[in-house]
This record gives C-alpha cells, structure tokens and sequence, in this order.
C-alpha cells in the first residue's frame, strides 16, 4: 500500500505526543536513503527512522525497534545532521499543507554561542522524488539534502546548501473542505466517462490510488464505475467516505497488516484501518500504525534478503551440480568405451588361435568365431605394419586398459552419483528452508561439505597448507572455542486425529531428529528413491503404528517436502527408527534401511492446506 497523506496524517497524530520533548542522542545513516535519530527522554528511548528511497525500501517515517550497523566512515549528510541535531530537542512534528506528504520535524539545538537556534528537518515522500532536507528555521537557508539537485535537474528548485528551501510544487487539486455538490462537479470535471477512482485520484489532494478505491468499495460503488453512472444518492455516498477520511480530526488508527493467507512470510499491504478492498487477504491486527509500519517493512526487508541468499545458494549448489553432471558424462562415456573394448580380448584370442591362417600385411581377417553357436565369421580389423602375433597382442592391450577403465572409472562414477544425490538433498533444503536460521544452516551445510568456499574451508586450506609445508615441525595447532550456533527446529503439524507429525527441512534437521530426538519405536517415513524431508510420527510406549489417518498424512507431508512434490502414485517408505542406519563416512541426512513398508499415494490438496495450516509454532 501507499504511504499516502491520510495514512501520514493518521501516524503523525499518533507519533506527535510520544516525540515531543525528546532530545536527540545520535545520528546514524545506515542506508543510502535511510537516516536514523536515536532520541531520549525522561524514562524512555526510541528510533525514529526517516527513509526517503523508492522503489522496495518506499519512503516513510516510524519509530524502530530494529538495530543496524552505521558504516565508517559515515556518510556526508549523517555527519551534517550530527553537528546540528545532536542534542537537539524536538518541539513540534506536523505535515505539509494541502494534504502534501511532507513531514515537517521541527527542533531546537544550542548553536557555538550558547543560544537556542530552530532547525527544520523536512522528509517529503514523492516516490522517486523522495528527500530528506535539513533547514536553518531563522534564515530559511537549506543545511543539506539527502540528495542534493541543481536546476539542470529541476527548474523550481535547487536542493543545495545555502539555497532557499521552497515547498514541492504544490497540485492543482481540491482539498477535503467540500460540499457535496462541489464534489460531485469536480468528479464530472474530467469528462463524463472517466472512472470515478480515476477522477478521485486525479482531482483530490492526498489520495493515492488505494484510497480511490478504497471510497468506491466503501460507498457501496463498483471501483471501476464511470462518473456518468452514479446518480444524486451514489455521489452523496461517496463524498460521505470521502469526509470520513478527509475530516478535521484523523480517523482513529485500527491498523491492519495483510498476507496472501496466515503463515505467509510476506505482507502485501498495510493500512490504517481495516480496508474492504483486502477483505479476501489474511489481517492481522496491529496496536498502532507505527506497529503495522514496523512490521510491514521489516518483514519485507527480512523476506528479501531471505530470497537474496537463497538465491546466491541456488547458484552455488546449481555450480556445484553443474560440474557433477559434466563429471558424470565424463565418466560415463569413459565406461561405455571400456565396454565395448572388451571384446577386443575375443579378436586377441581368434587372431591367436588362427594365427597360421593370417596373411602378412593385411588390413583384415575374417575368421570363425568358435565362441558363438554355428561359428559366424568375424571380420576383424589388423594393421598392416604388424605381424599377426602382434596384432593379437595389439587386442589383448586393448582389452587390458578397457579392464582398468572399468575398474577406475566405476567407483568414480558411483562416488559422482552419490554426490548428486546428496547435492539434491541440498537444493531441495535451500528451496525449503522457512527462515534466515535455516538457510544458515544449509550455507554452513554446504561449506562444511567443501561444496562452496567459505570460512571453514578457509580456515582447513591454511591448516592443511602449514601441515604440508617442508621443514615445519608437526605441532598440534592450539585449539580454538568453537561457536557454535543455535540448532533450528524440525517442523512440527497435527494430523487429522491430532497426533504430532514432524519434518525436517534441512539435512542438519534430518539427522537431529532421526538420531537424538525420535524413539526406537517411532514411526520414520520418506519418500522411496527420491531426496526429500526425513519424517517421523511419534508413538506411545507399546504402540506399533500410528492410526491410517495419521499414516496417510506422514506420507502427504514427506511427498509435499520432496522433489516429487506435485506427483501422483509417490511411492513412500515406512519403517521403525530402530531399522534406520547411518553408514559411516556418510554425508548428513543419509541413511539406509532393509525392513520398511511402502504405500503409493496422491496427495489431496485439500489434506496438505490442512496439514500446512495446522503446524504448531
């Protein structure tokens, strides 16, 4: 959603009398766009963050909770804003006239003499036109900008210290102070045919595209009706919604936060009060819109950068299979040349055994096969340069290196085959994982494993560097705290009948779960053949297996957190945690098992949004 004016309006009502009388402890910058006052006061201690970027990181003001790092050195206009507004108090926080989403921070700070001087601290919020401007309030003068512009970039003004600070441009629109037939007059104004959320948008200050149709859909009106169809009832209605949002007073905050559906890790929208127009979405409430601001944007930074790493942990695993599969033609291809070179030990002992029929200088021999039934004739390649003897050795050399290939090359093909398998495990964890803990945990999976470069792996380089260096004494290296971070959680749902179902996301969960968490008797499921999530079904003590309810909904969950999630007849395992394995040397999250059970089952999508709701937080 916007931060439009009325929503501006509405946070700086709430925000005001918790700002005023605060003094400013420090100035960070921490974003290009994003500046920070940390403020203070009898009792109390706040973030007040004034973004002014576009695009994803919108502009806005709100209080924080959320720490970040300020660079070093800091920023130009951080370290302007530290020389006047540190120990500023702040005196007055208001918006911009005529609906204008501007909010206007007004302080007072002792200057090198000793007297009090006002400063003025503008945020105007216009999309990619965005700025934050500190201004001298005695002269008028600007101190600085967040960013700074000539007239080669806007003929009305220059933002640049020493300029006079002029308001934005101000819109050649209505404001809120209408009767209704002025405010029918203005909707007609643009022509007859023109939507009415259109004329909303276009001829009133302060609303943004949601607010038109937020009015339309509030006034019982379909939002994509043209002016020409209302009628004199149709337009009271409306200017009546449009009054509630426009009035004197702002509307009181019920904010709401809105997701696709509960559980979602991204918001879609915000608003100050519960919106007709995201009735279909999730809602949940918040204390304050400073509250539902808080929580929207930082659980959309939180899911960007979540997508971010997953992403570079896509490619790094996808490099890594890359090279596996050009690794696996490699040696594939190697293997079917030794295949098909063994028969050349038949050639060498044909040549060998007629060897007295053979004509020197000749390019072929065609003999009889006695190896086959009915003796077929065999024509056999020679080089002419050779003797026959020489020729059958020629053969027998041949089949030798083919049975070395073979004997090379298999287990490197079977060790290659491993790794891809194991390397799926891993791109089916990143795919999977619910949160920054446990993307980590597959990062650290995969620097572990050597599969990407990291500091673990840094750090075993050098090791073995100085280890294998010439002429060094073979000292043990000093020991070190291992730090070790907090282990994430297997993912737990209910059943149908109510019993605890749980998955693991990550290889990491997989083997916590399996080998320290379940019981001997608990039921373990996976899907056959295919790498995906390890899951087990708790029992009681003298229970065998869990009821077939609870069974089928193992078996949906362990396809729904596989690769062959989407499938039909997925053939699932089933077996005792007693009957599970772990080879030795084996990678994390594999095991073996001989005694298990199999059911092939078609998840219902109804049975997984089941299941996916029901999981225990």
């Amino acid at each position: 959603m916007a931060f439009d004016s009325v929503t501006l309006r509405v946070l700086i009502a709430e925000l005001r009398p918790l700002l005023l009388g605060l003094r400013v402890d420090k100035v960070t910058q921490p974003e290009k766009d994003e500046a920070r006052l940390h403020l203070r006061g009898p009792g109390c201690s706040c973030r007040l963050l004034l973004n002014a970027g576009a695009g994803a990181a919108a502009a806005r003001l709100h209080l924080t909770e959320q720490a970040k790092k300020n660079p070093q050195p800091a920023p130009m206009f951080c370290m302007i804003l530290r020389k006047y507004l540190e120990g500023a108090r702040i005196t007055d926080l208001r918006q911009g006239q005529n609906w204008e989403r501007v909010a206007i921070l007004s302080l007072e700070n002792y200057d090198e003499r000793g007297d009090l001087h006002p400063y003025t601290l503008y945020l105007e919020i216009m999309g990619k036109h965005s700025n934050l401007i500190l201004v001298d309030s005695q002269s008028g003068l600007i101190l600085d900008g967040l960013r700074r512009y000539t007239h080669l970039v806007s003929h009305y003004r220059e933002v640049l210290p020493g300029r006079p600070y002029i308001f934005p441009p101000a819109q050649d629109k209505a404001d809120g102070a209408l009767n209704a037939e002025s405010f029918a007059e203005r909707v007609l104004a643009g022509g007859a045919d023109r939507l009415v959320r259109e004329a909303l948008l276009q001829e009133f200050c302060g609303v943004s595209p949601e607010l038109a149709r937020e009015i339309c859909l509030r006034a019982g009106l379909d939002a994509d009706a043209a002016a020409d169809s209302l009628g004199l009832v149709d337009y009271r209605r409306l200017h009546r919604e449009y009054e509630n949002f426009f009035a004197a007073e702002p509307p009181a905050a019920e904010a709401c936060v809105y997701y696709e559906k509960a559980g979602s890790p991204l918001p879609l929208a915000f608003s100050f009060a519960p919106y007709a127009q995201y009735a279909s979405l999730s809602a949940v409430r918040q204390p304050s819109l400073n509250a539902a601001l808080e929580t929207y944007y930082l659980e959309r930074e939180r899911f960007r950068n979540m997508e971010a790493t997953r992403g570079s942990l896509r490619k790094a695993a996808r490099d890594q299979m890359e090279k596996l599969l050009r690794k696996r033609d490699i040696y594939e291809k190697s293997l079917a040349r030794a295949e098909e070179n063994l028969i050349s030990r038949r050639w060498g002992e044909l040549l060998t055994a007629y060897i007295h029929l053979l004509t020197p200088g000749a390019a072929e021999a065609v003999l009889a096969d006695y190896n086959e039934p009915g003796a077929p004739e065999r024509a056999i390649a020679l080089d002419p340069r050779l003797s026959g003897a020489q020729n059958a050795q020629r053969y027998f050399r041949q089949y030798g290196k083919a049975r070395s290939a073979l004997n090379t090359n298999r287990p490197l093909l079977e060790n290659v085959l491993t790794e891809i398998d194991y390397l799926q495990t891993l791109q089916l964890s990143v795919d999977q994982a619910a949160t920054p803990e446990e993307l980590r945990e597959v990062y650290l999976e995969l620097t572990d494993q050597g599969f990407i470069a990291g500091k673990q792996a840094a750090e075993r380089g050098k090791t073995a560097k100085g280890a294998n260096r010439p002429g060094t004494a073979a000292a043990k290296p000093a020991k070190r705290a291992k730090k070790t971070e907090p282990a994430t959680r297997p993912h737990t749902y209910l059943s149908a009948t109510g019993n605890a179902i749980i998955v693991g996301r990550n290889n990491k969960q997989n083997d916590r779960m399996t080998w320290k968490q379940a019981q001997p008797r608990d039921m373990w499921l996976h899907v056959k053949g295919i790498p995906g999530s390890h899951v087990v079904i708790p029992l009681a003590e003298g229970q065998e297996f869990p009821d077939d309810r609870t069974l089928l909904d193992g078996a949906a969950l362990a396809v729904y957190f596989s690769q062959a999630r989407g499938s039909s007849h997925v053939p699932v395992d089933y077996t005792h945690v007693r009957q599970i394995k772990k080879p030795g040397g084996a990678r994390p999250g594999m095991v073996v098992y001989e005694q298990n059970w199999s059911l092939f089952i078609t998840p219902a999508e109804d049975d997984l949004k089941r299941l996916l709701a029901a999981e225990v937080i």
